[in-house]
């Protein structure tokens, strides 16, 4: 089981760069960056939150589960 990150997917969709978003929601680029690979255990409801708020989107819009 996994859990795949569709950051990269919804910043093309919304036409923004990862350095935007990450100002944006008040983490660093670096931060994003290993959210954006999946290579984070987790990641805090503020952030996904502020992810979303910025976004424009829902969380199942960025995280896909795959069996």
């Amino acid at each position: 089981m996994a859990i795949i990150v569709r950051l990269d997917v919804m910043l093309a969709l919304r036409k923004m760069k990862s350095r935007e978003l990450a100002d944006r929601i008040g983490i660093t680029e670096q931060n994003l960056s290993l959210l954006k690979s999946g290579k984070v255990k987790g990641i805090r409801f503020d952030t996904l939150s502020a992810i979303c708020r910025e976004l424009d989107c829902q969380p199942a819009d960025l995280l896909e589960y795959t069996d």
